[in-house]
């Protein structure tokens, strides 16, 4: 901590006295935003270079979509899903057209999304495969991030999101990620689904080999099991493409989808599958009382129909060569290695220089805002609407924090 830098404002200290300290946000309030730049409250300008961990992939306020908030808002806000209203039908056809997928089931948060996506799996398992009552079992990755609730916890291998929330949910092989030889291995007759994270964002932006993904597709293919792939940070556009796995040239069963499907202004997750594995829900099974909102309807479809256009998959792939190639010139300078794809980065900073929580705050004294993770990592993931000029402002205040 450098104590000249960090004069905490009044309003954090408020902030901390009356908050559960689940976060340890960095010491600015932030009043204002609009496009790639917040504003705090003494008037400073950020670039924001987190993005709300891609939540905010089409910057903050994006006109199109604040345009449709408040005119949903001034018409209806929910009805629950006991009645059906009028911005539904077009959000799911349009988002499963996206998706190239049959069925789209809206829910909230990127959390719930993976919780459903489990329950499918193993609905599917024992309806369809036929796997016995209560043995169904999922195999995911060393390293992964798809939540926090007790469920999901149950299969981190983060001490931090894991201890002392037990006892666990049984169920889950963890294997480490990339590895074929291991995932075949885990893989028995009771197996109903690989859950994956594409590109693994809260381990620091890991892309897994050029073989990986498409050799999970096979293998899930061959073994009837369910390849499931949480896009929740990585789809959306962030990547360059649509989905992450696009960059593989692979289909998953089953997307779970969430934070920039909102639009940065509502939360709204969503699961996408054919009709043969999302078909196995019926009344009463699952549900949601905000899920498919008309509210969160309205701006998802307007995330979607933004996304058809292609401009912000082209923007995020164009962009984010010229975003890699000035990162990776800084290795050697105080960078160890540079990963990502797209507009998403890791940075492993050598540790004899800073961690990667005094890195985040130097850099916001410098007016950008980035995100630490696991000791000398931090995370690049700017709004998709940062321009050539942002970009190159960001790197330079990169090399001017390694530089001291």
């Amino acid at each position: 901590m450098i104590e000249d830098m960090l004069r905490t404002p009044a309003a954090v200290q408020d902030a901390e006295r009356h908050t559960a300290h689940n976060y340890h946000p960095l010491p600015v309030v932030i009043s204002s935003a609009e496009g790639a730049w917040v504003t705090d409250v003494d008037g400073k300008r950020y670039l924001d270079c987190l993005a709300g961990y891609s939540a905010l992939n089409f910057g903050h306020r994006h006109p199109t979509l604040i345009a449709a908030a408040h005119a949903q808002l001034d018409k209806l806000t929910l009805t629950s899903r006991a009645f059906i209203h009028d911005q539904f039908a077009d959000f799911c056809r349009e988002l499963a057209a996206l998706c190239g997928k049959d069925l789209v089931l809206p829910m909230n948060t990127g959390a719930e999304a993976v919780e459903t996506g489990i329950k499918v799996a193993r609905k599917w398992g024992y309806q369809v495969k036929g796997v016995p009552a209560g043995q169904a079992n999922i195999v995911v990755a060393e390293g992964n991030f798809h939540g926090r609730t007790t469920t999901i916890v149950s299969f981190s291998t983060d001490s931090d999101a894991r201890a002392d929330f037990g006892p666990y949910t049984p169920g889950f092989r963890i294997v480490p990620y990339g590895d074929l030889d291991a995932l075949t291995e885990a893989i028995d007759e009771h197996t109903v689904a690989v859950l994956l994270e594409p590109i693994q964002g809260e381990q620091g932006v890991v892309v897994p080999p050029e073989d990986y993904l498409p050799g999970v597709r096979r293998l899930c293919t061959e073994r009837n099991v369910l390849f499931i792939a949480d896009e929740i940070q990585s789809g959306l556009g962030r990547t360059g493409t649509t989905f992450a796995c696009e960059q593989e040239g692979v289909v998953p069963d089953m997307y779970l989808l969430g934070k920039a499907l909102g639009g940065g202004i509502v939360p709204v997750s969503a699961v996408a599958a054919d009709s043969d594995v999302l078909g196995v829900l019926q009344p009463g099974q699952h549900g949601s009382t905000f899920g498919g909102n008309p509210l969160a309807c309205a701006v998802a479809t307007e995330v979607v129909r933004l996304l058809a256009t292609g401009e912000f998959q082209r923007r995020s792939a164009e962009l984010g060569e010229r975003l890699q190639a000035g990162l990776r010139d800084l290795i050697g300078k105080g960078l160890v290695e540079v990963r990502g794809r797209g507009l998403w980065a890791g940075l492993d900073i050598d540790p004899a220089l800073m961690s990667g929580r005094e890195a985040c705050e130097r850099l916001m004294e410098r007016g950008v805002l980035a995100k630490d993770t696991h000791g000398s990592t931090i995370r690049l993931a700017p709004p998709l609407v940062i321009t050539e000029e942002e970009i190159d402002h960001a790197v330079a205040q990169v090399a001017a924090v390694l530089a001291g």
